[in-house]
């Protein structure tokens, strides 16, 4: 008799990272571009405009896909869901404050928000574990796993848009931690990130863990460094007691450089950071 042990791999295909981009020669050298016009494979295999591509994307996800996994009685209402969800990119995800502004319950939030984890359009990171001061925030931060969706979620019509609108700090931390995450699923690892923030609002964007150790990641849209930048990261290693030489600031500007035994990247360096991982 002849046992056959059969193993099953299952692949993450997520939109496209900047390294498979720039792989393809396609030119990644501005970041509102890249944000705004998100990173689907169809985008860029057929050249179709994003102002064209997201609204029928997002209606015939909701007409098809959403069906597959849950009958939603109003279309309507659940695309206005994801768009209140669009507008909390990167932020604390608070679901009674998200059924009020929608119109409807904790529950169907809850049901919704599964919706749009299981088919790859959200995803959730969990505050760090490890409690340094008794005082940190329980609720989890959301982001989309593409920005150019979530800008045609906000409305947002040119990429020239970006840099005014309100919540370009929070799509810029998207799209560097998306590929974080892409990065992790390419390798068939499952990504362990998470964020820390304090009740005063003092913040971690990302914490990578590996091999025991902790990697704290800041991450800014300014395209000129300050000291400034790094306040958070700093008072964070003390209160951890982490070294700072594990200590990452991503910004928006060119130059990668140390300052203080800490890594400023500039985000076309990402890789520097990414294959530590």
């Amino acid at each position: 008799m002849i046992i056959l042990h059969l193993r099953i791999l299952i692949q993450e295909l997520l939109p496209f990272s900047i390294n498979e981009l720039q792989n393809a020669g396609i030119n990644t050298k501005n970041a509102d571009k890249l944000i705004f016009d998100g990173l689907y494979p169809r985008l860029y295999d057929k050249k179709i405009n994003p102002l064209d591509f997201y609204p029928f994307y997002i209606q015939t996800y909701v007409e098809r896909d959403v069906k597959l996994i849950k009958n939603i009685v109003s279309q309507s209402a659940f695309i206005k869901f994801m768009k209140m969800c669009a507008g909390r990119t990167g932020q604390l995800l608070n679901i009674n404050e998200l059924a009020n502004s929608c119109g409807i319950t904790q529950v169907t939030v809850n049901s919704w928000l599964s919706i749009l984890q299981a088919s790859y359009i959200i995803y959730l990171i969990q505050p760090h574990h490890k409690n340094y001061n008794k005082r940190l925030v329980k609720m989890p931060k959301l982001y989309f796993y593409d920005t150019g969706l979530a800008c045609s979620l906000l409305g947002i019509k040119e990429q020239e848009q970006l840099p005014m609108h309100f919540i370009y700090g929070s799509l810029f931390e998207n799209f560097i931690i998306n590929e974080f995450v892409k990065n992790t699923f390419n390798k068939g690892s499952i990504p362990e990130y998470y964020f820390w923030r304090d009740k005063t609002g003092k913040e971690i964007d990302l914490i990578a863990e590996k091999n025991n150790k902790l990697f704290p990641i800041e991450i800014k849209a300014g395209k000129t460094f300050t000291t400034e930048f790094l306040k958070n990261l700093k008072y964070w290693n003390k209160l951890s007691g982490n070294p700072p030489e594990n200590t990452h600031l991503i910004y928006g500007g060119d130059n990668s450089f140390d300052v203080d035994e800490s890594k400023i990247v500039s985000w076309k360096n990402l890789e520097q950071i990414l294959n530590q991982f």
